[in-house]
Formats: C-alpha cells, structure tokens, sequence
C-alpha cells in the first residue's frame, strides 16, 4: 500500500480515538449557557463533568469547566497520541478503552474490582501523557515550564495525573480551580472569567497542534 494511502488510513481509523472538537466545543457552550443564567450554566455544566452542580456558584461552574477542559485535553488527545506513538491503533485503543472504563465503572457499586483495575491501568498508561500535556500548555502559552511549581500543583489532587494539566492551566490563567472539598489548586489565584475559559480553549488548541506536529515529526 502506498505509503500517503496508508497514511490517509491510519488518520481515519485514529480520528475516532480523539475528542478534541466536540470537548472543544461542550466548554464553550458552558461558557454560553452561563451567560444566559446560572441555573443555564450548571445544567450545561452536567454533560461536561460527573459532580454535582447543583450548588456550584458562577465562579465554581467555570473552575470546573476549566478544569474539564485540562484534564481532558489529556485524556482525549495527548494520551492517545502518545500511545498511537509507542504502540500504534492498538496502543490508541487500549488506553481509550481503559480511561473510559475508569470514567464508567469507577469504584462504585458491585463492579468494584472493575474499577479498581480499570483506575490502576488508567493511572500508569496517563503518567508520562499528563506530564507532557503540562509541558505543551506551557509552550502553547509561550512560557518556560516551571516543574517546581507544575509539580506542586499537582500534589493537590487524589489523582497522580489529573493534577499536571489542572494545575498547570490554573497557573498559566492564575487563576484559582478547585473541587469543593476536596482540593484547591493555586489557591492565591483570583477567580476565573469568561475570558479565562476562552483563553484557556486557545491554549489548548495550540496545544493539540504541537502534539500533532511532534507526533508527525
């Protein structure tokens, strides 16, 4: 098979296993419904993250917007273009398959052992992607990495992943993102805009692109 067929191939059966447009496009209509109302917001907010909305103020629906949209840029794109890299479709594949299934099962109910092993292989498949999507927000910003800082942020979070690209996007706006309760990342940060969320849809634009760039080089 021609070598340019073949590309063409691999680009159709690899566009299923990426996200980016229609998370893209989901943060942006939070942005919109929030313009609208609150109530507009926080119902947007719900086809966007698991947690409850309810009672999340205007400045919590866009910290947890934010934060989606970072911790997805992960899941969604970088992750399996690095794993496209090392493994091909097959390594695209699997870790897809294993973050959604984290995603879906979790550790709820009598599917506990599921999701137990489906968050194992999801924290050890996304460890070198989430720090790498940190690194691209920050070159997308036009900004020398800080590790110190990226490194402290993360430790934040439950996760050892999640935190990377929240944290980083936290610092690059400076703004201050949380989950009620449960962690606040750059807490000395202000609270996020609207224009926060649409610049941080821009930096993660640009950090798709670099990711492409370097995946085809």
């Amino acid at each position: 098979m021609p070598s340019m067929l073949r590309g063409v191939l691999l680009g159709v059966l690899l566009k299923p296993l990426l996200s980016w447009r229609m998370l893209c496009d989901e943060v942006e209509a939070v942005d919109q419904a929030l313009s609208q109302s609150l109530d507009a917001g926080r119902c947007r907010l719900g086809w966007l993250v698991s947690r409850d909305t309810a009672t999340l103020d205007e400045a919590q629906v866009r910290e947890s917007t934010i934060e989606s949209l970072a911790e997805n840029l992960n899941d969604s794109v970088v992750a399996p273009l690095c794993w496209f890299l090392v493994a091909g479709l097959p390594g695209a594949a699997l870790y897809r398959f294993a973050n959604t299934a984290d995603a879906m099962w979790g550790y709820r109910d009598h599917r506990l052992w599921m999701g137990q092993w489906a968050a194992r292989v999801d924290d050890l498949l996304s460890w070198l992607p989430a720090r790498a999507t940190a690194l691209m927000l920050w070159l997308a910003a036009g900004r020398r990495p800080d590790w110190r800082a990226m490194r402290a942020e993360a430790a934040h979070t439950p996760s050892p992943n999640g935190g990377w690209p929240m944290g980083t996007m936290a610092l690059l706006l400076g703004v201050r993102l949380g989950k009620p309760g449960v962690y606040t990342l750059h807490a000395a940060g202000r609270a996020p805009s609207s224009e926060d969320v649409r610049q941080a849809c821009r930096w993660a634009g640009r950090a798709v692109l670099l990711s492409a760039a370097l995946l085809v080089a």
